[in-house]
């Protein structure tokens, strides 16, 4: 962190108490003893220029050390349980299935590499499972009785190779005894994709064709939203909220297709208290 930088942030008001109005609170009927959140980009956090200011991305391109600072600012501005277990998230469908709190970073600096995963589920209280997005969608899954629940990345490609059916079957309640909720995600009428996007879906399925409107010549706009509704009803799962929210619009929320790779990642939570 350089001295400048350093100065800047020191002049800050405490940034820990400001976290409360940085989060979203999902809009679903919340099972009992779940709690979940998702972040927005300010006004809490360390993080200076693109990134500012509330940027929980590792591997953003952001100063280690101000999201060492942010991820710190989390768990305290919300009372978390325990440390978030983060995933290093590569657009695939594998599901942890996690038993213990996470431990914060013993030199409170950033964690050790995390595993591989772009989803996770628990059924242990205390236990905080954690995606990072910036125009992907954040998926949220939780047992009617509270007993469980799951998080998952879902983006294109993580929607087409199955992130979502992969992590209700990964849960030991029912498809029909879960609720879900969709984050915040780049908007239906935000992202044109390509025929490959579009093929990808409707190859496998006629139906998703429902999720895209053509644009230009090959090319269609494309409802991330849509499409897991689609997948989880698919797999089972018929309550299903949230979805409301563009982040390429929404200059509340980072943007990957807004703000190229200087783009910092929010952060969507869930635990069982």
């Amino acid at each position: 962190m350089t001295d400048q930088a350093g100065a800047e942030r020191a002049a800050q008001p405490d940034p820990r108490r400001r976290v409360a109005s940085s989060c979203l609170a999902p809009d679903w009927p919340t099972p009992p003893g779940v709690r979940a959140a998702t972040t927005l980009r300010g006004p809490a956090g360390f993080s200076l220029g693109s990134y500012a200011h509330f940027n929980l991305g590792a591997g953003a391109g952001d100063d280690p050390a101000a999201v060492a600072a942010n991820r710190a600012a989390l768990v305290a501005g919300l009372s978390l349980p325990s440390w978030p277990h983060w995933l290093r998230q590569v657009h695939g469908m594998r599901v942890l299935r996690i038993d213990a709190a996470g431990q914060p970073p013993s030199d409170q600096g950033l964690a050790h590499e995390p595993p591989e995963a772009d989803a996770s589920a628990t059924s242990v209280r205390g236990v905080v499972l954690a995606i990072l997005s910036a125009d992907c969608l954040p998926v949220l899954l939780a047992a009617k009785d509270g007993s469980e629940v799951a998080a998952a990345h879902a983006g294109w490609r993580g929607l087409a190779c199955g992130v979502i059916e992969s992590a209700v079957a990964s849960m030991h309640a029912r498809p029909e005894a879960l609720t879900a909720w969709i984050g915040p995600g780049i908007g239906g009428a935000s992202y044109e994709v390509d025929a490959r996007v579009r093929d990808t879906f409707v190859g496998a399925d006629a139906v998703a064709d429902l999720a895209f409107i053509a644009t230009r010549p090959g090319h269609w706009l494309c409802d991330l939203g849509t499409l897991a509704r689609q997948r989880l009803r698919r797999a089972g799962v018929s309550e299903v909220h949230g979805g409301a929210f563009d982040t390429f619009r929404d200059e509340r929320f980072y943007s990957y297709r807004r703000e190229g790779a200087a783009s910092g990642r929010m952060a969507t939570l869930i635990w069982r208290e």
